[in-house]
């Protein structure tokens, strides 16, 4: 079963959001429906980046270097394009 890393970006403050699961669509709709309490008062959301992994112990460790200084430089690297339209 495949496990999906995410990066959201609010609409309200335009930061970003890292987490992992592996129901994407769902665990957006989730969000912006302000059932996840870490992001409720930031709704809502638009999905900017996303990586399949191959098992839930690989997401985790991606999430995790996502929130990183480095990871973070890293996503705004990735998305660079999109990020100043």
């Amino acid at each position: 079963m495949y496990c999906y890393v995410y990066v959201l970006q609010s609409n309200k403050d335009g930061k970003f959001y890292v987490g992992y699961t592996n129901n994407l669509k769902k665990r957006i709709v989730e969000h912006n429906l302000g059932k996840v309490k870490s992001t409720s008062i930031r709704r809502p959301f638009m999905l900017v980046y996303w990586e399949g992994c191959l098992s839930q112990k690989d997401a985790l460790r991606r999430e995790k270097y996502l929130k990183t200084a480095w990871g973070k430089r890293y996503i705004k690297n990735r998305i660079g394009d999109y990020l100043t339209w």
